[in-house]
């Protein structure tokens, strides 16, 4: 009779693959071993740091270490795991600021998650996707009207520096408080002082609890500054899947190309025009790919992108500018030389187009706003045409006025967004010559005190424009009254 065998416990183990750093140069490791990488792999160097493989030939490995990057030095053993690299999302991520790994950059408690995801995760397939039909309202008043931006489109933001990009944005995001939409703030290279104000300002109005700010400052590694774009595209992915309707705003790409080419260099890629790598435009592309509204079947979900890229003295032909035009559903264009007239938000009409366009607005908005841009670009033709002259006939005098007093609609401060009712509003009052026959002062009341009055006095008038989004014929009569009723009680005329 044969002896039974005792049975063996084993315990669980791993196999990996091992290397070693055989250079360091800044973020930057050549690794001897791991002959199996492949691009985009996880790593892990001695006990706590991360790295990410980004390059490799027969003879070793090129990898970005992501933390940590003062403790190693050559000769430390690097492992291979057998996963891309992957970041933590979820819910909890709501309301905080971390970094490009997941971890918290604010006062709260560790961000602790179960679930991860592939950083460099493959697009949608257009087979996925369905056209874009729904407006993601901005709440400021030249974009809602004459730039639409459907939910799932890529929105340009470009301008010179200091000229309202980012207020543009976050304006963007606060309009999104109360309309079940996620908004992802990725912010890469700027100071740390400036990402404070951010931070207060969405604080003060109440659209943190929706928003996660994703940083990575001047002050951050370069490789978490490379890194960043795509882990806030990964924590809206999360969302995107879930149904969820996302905005990730990215704060700006030409920080985040000045840092790829920087780690390129480093890596003694060859230069190409500006200095940067060849692959510059692959880099962009494979992060705007990523945007878009998906089939029913997958959710529904939609994620659209506002990338915002400085230019140098209003140049929209550099290299990182036009690549990043190429590539998105339109580009709104911020002069300075508007912004120091006094026009803000400083939208160059001429420059700035939507492509997805009045697809996605609502009948009424589509009604009142049509001929806006139009309308805008004869008073800019008249106003050069006539500004040596002092006798001009009545129709170019009332083409003027009309002008003037669309520009001063289009004004609006920075962090007052508005609804849109209020928009449609205010721009059928335009439609009905109303404002043009008010004294300046009078205009001004009216845009500040209608919309208010017709909520108090005419609430069914707001209810129906909310519920249908049409102006009906009998919709127009109770709003023209509301008109009348208010100028007489304001006294205006």
């Amino acid at each position: 009779m044969a002896m039974r065998q005792p049975h063996l416990k084993l315990e669980p183990f791993e196999i990996k693959e091992v290397g070693y750093i055989k250079e360091v140069k800044k973020s930057i490791v050549r690794i001897g071993g791991l002959p199996s990488c492949i691009y985009g792999q996880a790593i892990q160097i001695k006990d706590n740091a991360k790295g990410l493989i980004i390059g490799f030939n027969q003879e070793e490995a090129l990898a970005l270490v992501l933390n940590e990057e003062n403790a190693i030095s050559a000769g430390d053993t690097v492992s291979g795991k057998s996963e891309l690299f992957s970041v933590a999302v979820g819910e909890m991520f709501l309301g905080r600021v971390v970094d490009c790994l997941g971890n918290h950059l604010d006062a709260k408690e560790n961000i602790h998650s179960v679930e991860y995801a592939s950083v460099f995760r493959e697009a949608p397939s257009i087979l996925d996707r369905i056209p874009i039909t729904e407006p993601l309202l901005t709440g400021i008043k030249v974009i809602d009207t004459t730039i639409p931006i459907g939910k799932g489109q890529r929105e340009l933001i470009i301008g010179d520096r200091v000229s309202g990009k980012s207020t543009l944005a976050i304006d963007s995001i606060i309009n999104q408080k109360g309309k079940n939409t996620i908004c992802v703030y990725c912010w890469v290279g700027g100071s740390s002082s400036s990402l404070t104000r951010v931070i207060q300002i969405l604080k003060e109005r109440g659209a943190l609890n929706y928003t996660i700010i994703l940083a990575a400052a001047a002050s951050s590694p370069a490789s978490q500054q490379y890194l960043a774009p795509y882990a806030a595209v990964t924590l809206g992915e999360y969302f995107m899947y879930k149904g969820r309707d996302v905005l990730v705003v990215f704060d700006d790409l030409t920080k985040h190309a000045w840092v790829w080419r920087q780690l390129s260099l480093l890596l003694e890629r060859p230069p190409g025009r500006e200095a940067y790598p060849g692959d510059i435009f692959y880099l962009n592309s494979q992060l705007m790919e990523r945007a878009g509204r998906l089939a029913p079947e997958l959710g529904g979900g939609s994620m659209t992108f506002l990338p915002i890229v400085e230019t140098q003295q209003g140049d929209v032909t550099g290299y990182i500018p036009s690549n990043l035009t190429s590539m998105t559903d339109g580009q709104i264009y911020l002069s300075t030389a508007l912004f120091h007239e006094g026009f803000k938000p400083a939208i160059d009409l001429g420059l700035s187009v939507s492509r997805i366009g009045s697809k996605v607005q609502c009948d009424a908005m589509k009604e009142v706003s049509g001929r806006l841009r139009l309308e805008y670009a004869r008073y800019k033709q008249t106003q050069r045409l006539t500004r040596l002259k002092t006798r001009l006939s009545q129709e170019v005098s009332e083409r003027l006025k009309k002008g003037e007093v669309l520009t001063e609609l289009f004004k609006q401060p920075a962090h007052e967004t508005l609804s849109l009712q209020e928009e449609i509003i205010l721009f059928y009052a335009f439609s009905r010559n109303i404002l043009d026959v008010l004294p300046a002062e009078g205009a001004e009341k009216f845009q500040k005190g209608i919309y208010p009055y017709i909520l108090k006095n005419s609430p069914q008038v707001i209810e129906e424009l909310n519920n249908d989004k049409t102006l009906t014929k009998g919709l127009k009569v109770e709003i023209d009254k509301a008109f009348v009723d208010f100028l007489r009680a304001e006294k205006i005329v």
